[in-house]
């Protein structure tokens, strides 16, 4: 299969304004990738690209005053595949656990394991530890957040989303990391491309999607308790321990979104 994923955006600035873009397919999926979704700016400016801590490629830019279009066309082979289920899948011993996935038991910006502590040993204590105790906090996130794109704030954290019962996906995967966290379990935020292959339509906008992966078995695992199904075709942009690590767009100044467009389509 082959997918074609990129985006516009356009943002009108005041004044010359720094931005940081977290938006190229993750180095993981690099052979992976056909036709490159390099980012182009409209005016043309310099663009510096770097690592984060987490190994996410950025880009950072000095936007310039007004009317900027920031875009990508790009195309990734994928399998085709469903996510993978893995059942058996054992959760580790936090004695046991590498040195690296350690930070990702930690409260993190948007996910409060203090708040959440006692209410996910309450909820999931008596869940078969590992892959069945993952998807016990997916379902249980699944029923309990209703979504709507309405929901959504920049402040939402994985308490307001437990308290409110409302949000969109980034909610979900916040309060589903947090839940693993508080049961010892490492989990990361995603973001990515997540286009409707293998769904029955009617199929909504094109759209960033967020999930998270857990840290099961010796490696990481995806779950996506938005959708509670495994899905086709997801594409990878970025990892960290929850979106304040990922945003899409940083930028260190006012401005106005005027539009915002993502296409990720299966080519046929």
């Amino acid at each position: 299969m082959k997918i074609r994923v990129g985006f516009e955006m356009l943002y009108d600035f005041p004044q010359p304004t720094p931005m940081i873009m977290v938006l190229g397919t993750h180095f993981t999926r690099a052979s992976d990738v056909i036709v490159p979704d390099f980012l182009t700016i409209s005016p043309s400016v310099p663009i510096t690209p770097y690592r984060d801590l987490f190994g996410n490629w950025c880009s950072r830019i000095v936007a310039p005053a007004g009317r900027v279009r920031l875009a990508a066309d790009g195309v990734v082979r994928d399998s085709g595949l469903p996510d993978p289920v893995v059942l058996s899948a054992q959760q580790h011993a936090v004695e046991d656990l590498p040195t690296d996935t350690l930070v990702y038991l930690l409260g993190s910006r948007y996910c409060e394991t203090d708040r959440l502590s006692d209410i996910a040993w309450k909820l999931f204590e008596k869940t078969p530890p590992g892959w069945a105790r993952v998807q016990a906090i997916c379902d249980f996130v699944h029923r309990h957040i209703a979504f709507g794109y309405e929901h959504a704030r920049a402040t939402k954290t994985a308490w307001d989303a437990y308290t409110e019962g409302k949000g969109v996906c980034r909610d979900y995967a916040h309060l589903a990391i947090t839940f693993c966290r508080c049961m010892n379990i490492p989990a990361r935020y995603c973001t990515g491309y997540l286009g409707d292959m293998g769904t029955l339509p009617p199929y909504g906008p094109g759209d960033f999607a967020g999930w998270f992966e857990a840290y099961l078995g010796g490696r990481w695992h995806t779950f996506d308790p938005r959708n509670n199904v495994p899905r086709i075709g997801r594409i990878l942009i970025a990892q960290g321990r929850d979106a304040a690590d990922v945003p899409i767009t940083q930028t260190f100044g006012p401005n106005t979104l005027v539009s915002f467009r993502v296409w990720t389509d299966e080519v046929a």
